[in-house]
């Protein structure tokens, strides 16, 4: 059977990775044995096992054979065997059957991966309860999330405009400072540079970081305002989104400033959150890496909502944390698979592990720590009920980034960021996530899956 990594139908295909596909078809009593062919085409295992009969689909006979099937024929005919097609008379479409009702396979799927690699939920527990011993260096764009709660009461007769009832404003620091803030809940050390505007919100930055014990290094940059995003609810609705803001690229004197921080910082990681609000640009990026001391675990995440933003600007990177949109908009293709754009991306970054976020399909991961292979992977998504998706991606990046400092398995620091983030999608509010959070939702897929009464 073909292997996952040359299957390029359907853009989040395979539905089922190779492991899986082999075991069932194992499960078959005619089956004798089943070879998860790593070549592109079965070319090189026909001439080795030269079988008498090679079967084909229906749809590879019905109108011409195609080049590829053309040569198989040959080589086949070669030493003497036969092709041939199954009679047609019902063809299953794996796609079209996955289309119309996805099953839904994320648990077995989640089981079949950790026992393969000898992961069990007692060792994800054990690795959140390491974390307090790493410190994690945080650079990037603060963001001041605003959301204004109202009701609405109804609308202007004369013009198209609804009417609202104020009822509560709440602000909470997102961008950088809401990943430094995941990074203190798991327990570890965490340090935050960034800057700021001269007004109230850096009051209130200053005010809430020294009350959760966070080295801040808040820059204040006269020129701008501290980056405020304003969301404007109705009766559980996003009405409208006033955001403040000055984009410009900072400084050379504000860049040297957060260089002279990065130089002088002896943390086990640095994780640079880029929200393209200033700080990070093309020439801006190339300073900045060079001033990471080689020996620190480096990490980058390109979150762009309304800015141009690139991912491919950070190379050479132990961690990177893209999503979907992200990638492809850095690729400029909108049609590659994911494999494919996986593939493309690991050309242009070189990263050594990849965790690419598909929403609520999960994330695709690619680890690339053994130079001699390629090892992908899904990590499904493990929300009950998304309330509120704002910073998941901020959850995700700082416990796959302690996971990873603590094990160096980005299996297991994939399956804590995943869990990291369903956390932050079932709370309104972009609020950091804590340790007992994590072991929490580890407990309850655990007891979801009954998994503790299986032997790995």
């Amino acid at each position: 059977m073909t292997a996952d990594k040359f299957i390029t139908k359907g853009n989040y295909r395979p539905f089922i990775p190779e492991n899986l596909r082999a075991i069932n078809l194992a499960a078959f009593e005619m089956v004798d044995f089943v070879i998860i062919d790593n070549n592109p085409t079965p070319i090189k295992n026909l001439l080795f096992l030269k079988p008498n009969y090679f079967a084909k689909g229906f749809e590879y006979s019905n109108s011409g054979l195609p080049p590829a099937t053309q040569e198989e024929l040959q080589v086949v005919e070669s030493y003497g065997g036969e092709m041939i097609f199954t009679p047609g008379d019902v063809v299953f479409s794996s796609t079209k059957m996955i289309e119309s009702h996805e099953p839904n396979l994320e648990i077995v799927k989640l089981l079949d991966l950790m026992k393969r690699h000898k992961i069990n939920f007692s060792l994800l527990k054990e690795t959140v309860k390491k974390f307090k011993t790493k410190s994690i260096h945080v650079v990037g764009d603060v963001i001041i999330d605003t959301y204004t709660k109202t009701n609405l009461i109804g609308g202007n007769t004369k013009t198209p405009t609804p009417s609202v009832q104020f009822q509560e404003k709440i602000d909470y620091i997102g961008g950088g400072g809401i990943v430094a803030q995941h990074i203190k809940a798991a327990g570890a050390n965490a340090e935050f540079t960034t800057i700021v505007g001269n007004d109230q919100f850096k009051k209130l930055i200053v005010k809430k970081f020294k009350s959760l014990q966070i080295k801040l290094n808040a820059i204040t940059d006269r020129t701008r305002p501290t980056t405020n995003k304003n969301t404007i609810n109705s009766n559980g609705y996003k009405l409208l989104k006033i955001d403040t803001l000055d984009n410009h690229p900072i400084s050379d004197i504000i860049l040297r400033k957060i260089i002279n921080k990065i130089e002088n910082n002896k943390k086990n990681a640095i994780i640079f959150s880029d929200f393209r609000h200033g700080i990070f640009n093309k020439q801006s990026i190339l300073e900045l890496c060079e001033a990471v001391d080689k020996k620190t675990f480096k990490v980058a995440d390109s979150q762009v909502a309304t800015r141009w933003g690139n991912i491919t600007d950070f190379k050479n990177f132990d961690l990177i944390t893209p999503n979907e949109k992200e990638v492809r908009f850095s690729l400029a293709d909108q049609d590659a698979n994911i494999s494919e754009l996986t593939r493309q991306l690991m050309q242009l970054t070189e990263y050594k592990n990849l965790i690419l976020k598909v929403g609520d399909r999960g994330a695709f991961c690619v680890d690339r720590q053994d130079a001699t292979k390629v090892n992908s992977f899904v990590i499904p998504s493990f929300s009950n009920q998304v309330v509120d998706a704002v910073g998941a991606g901020d959850a995700l990046l700082a416990y796959s980034t302690l996971g990873m400092l603590v094990s160096n398995s980005l299996i297991i620091s994939s399956i804590i960021g995943s869990i990291a983030a369903a956390c932050e999608c079932e709370v309104d509010g972009n609020i950091p996530i804590s340790a007992n959070d994590i072991i929490k939702k580890i407990n309850a897929i655990e007891s979801k899956t009954k998994y503790g009464h299986q032997q790995i």
